[in-house]
């Protein structure tokens, strides 16, 4: 077999895999419509973060596999970015994966991220979210976002999300549901 041959055989059962895990993990994620698991963890602050305390507001909470990683970092610098817009939108951005409290400071600290990080270093509101991936045998936050409507339910769910135009994605979608939301 010719290396490039092996390469692309490589290749499509790696995409075989990830597709069978994102369709087994789809099954597992919240409802729109239903009330949204609770959270409850601690941001690269230092403080416990419950998602009841934002109650009253949109809540885009996006999961996403490990801090310091080119995808991730796309993905938080253009949620950061939009910032402003979330915040007229009467939305907070929540960024969830299963790095410590610690690693969260130093990526916000480094990429100027002015938005929470939660460490969910136990995978369990990732687990409850439907949002895990093993890698090299680590469990890891699979990149979802959920949009929270103000009374706590889940109101869009993005699986699998390209981190490029993620957050244009998530603002189109708030618009839509704050138009159609009483």
């Amino acid at each position: 077999m010719t290396k490039r041959l092996f390469l692309f055989a490589l290749a499509a059962a790696c995409a075989a895999m990830l597709a069978a895990a994102l369709a087994s993990a789809a099954a597992d994620q919240p409802a729109v419509g239903s009330p949204a698991p609770e959270v409850a963890l601690t941001s690269n602050e230092g403080s416990k973060v419950n998602l009841k305390d934002y109650r009253g507001k949109w809540v885009v909470l996006y999961f996403y596999p490990k801090d310091f990683t080119s995808g991730c970092t796309l993905e938080a610098h253009n949620f950061q970015r939009d910032l402003q817009k979330y915040q007229q939108a009467n939305a907070v951005i929540l960024g969830v994966s299963v790095d410590t409290a610690e690693s969260h400071k130093s990526f916000c600290a480094k990429e100027g991220l002015n938005f929470k990080l939660l460490a969910d270093t136990d995978a369990k509101v990732s687990n409850e979210y439907g949002s895990v991936m093993e890698y090299n045998g680590m469990k890891l936050s699979a990149r979802n976002t959920f949009i929270v409507d103000p009374r706590g339910n889940i109101a869009k769910v993005f699986v699998g999300v390209k981190p490029a135009a993620h957050s244009d994605e998530v603002l189109s979608a708030l618009a839509d549901l704050q138009k159609s939301y009483h």
